[in-house]
């Protein structure tokens, strides 16, 4: 729907002055506190050495902000995924003209932080996974709810929290986050990367960032690097 930054910028603005007087529409997203930790997760490996994780949930600068905070996280990457090497570009992307969606890559320690507690953030803060096709503000395909999994354990844990997560019936709506095989992660462009740091003030920062980074810290604050 987006076709250029500038034009999220504009619709971030008008958010911010009419945030004041609207509520909103009933939330889906059930309390953090309320998901359960997943029930089948990757065991701790015996050897140290990082791992991978690609999540897409709406705009990546919001993803990103929020799980370059978690402790045993080394680098958050915005990106796309879901594509082409050759249409990953964000004109092409936010114009809804590929399979890709906004995307971050997640490099962590697994000694730390196990994939299935990455997901239980996923799910409760950086995002509304029963949101279609859409998050917030941005609508179209590129801000799809999806897990791209790196081998079948990924795919076995995601799958299984999602079904976990359904029959906990925690959000009032269907989860229709796609579980698929990552085919390839492309760096997005460089203006894109740790924006919401280098931006704090940014009107769409400041209308759909900061929040979910408030709520984390409220839901999640002992797993903060900062310690609160």
């Amino acid at each position: 729907m987006f076709r250029t930054a500038s034009a999220r910028i504009i619709l971030a603005g008008l958010l911010v002055l009419l945030a004041a007087s609207y509520v909103g529409p009933d939330r889906t997203v059930a309390a953090a506190g309320s998901l359960p930790d997943p029930a089948i997760d990757i065991e701790r490996p015996a050897t140290k050495g990082k791992q991978t994780a690609v999540f897409a949930g709406g705009c990546f600068w919001c993803t990103e902000a929020v799980f370059e905070q978690i402790k045993g996280v080394d680098k958050v990457i915005s990106g796309y995924a879901g594509g082409d090497r050759k249409s990953a570009h964000y004109d092409i992307v936010s114009a809804g003209r590929t399979d890709h969606a906004e995307s971050i890559q997640i490099t962590f320690d697994p000694a730390q932080i196990s994939y299935g507690q990455l997901l239980k953030i996923f799910f409760s803060v950086a995002h509304d996974p029963t949101q279609l096709n859409r998050q917030g503000p941005d609508h179209g395909r590129q801000y799809r709810s999806a897990i791209f999994y790196i081998g079948q354990e990924q795919k076995r844990v995601a799958e299984a929290y999602i079904q976990q997560l359904e029959q906990a019936h925690v959000f009032s709506k269907p989860i229709v986050t796609q579980v698929g095989e990552l085919k390839g992660f492309y760096p997005a462009e460089e203006y894109h990367q740790d924006f919401v740091k280098r931006n704090p003030t940014h009107p769409y920062v400041l209308a759909n960032a900061i929040p979910k980074l408030q709520k984390l810290k409220k839901e999640f604050g002992g797993m903060l690097k900062n310690g609160h």
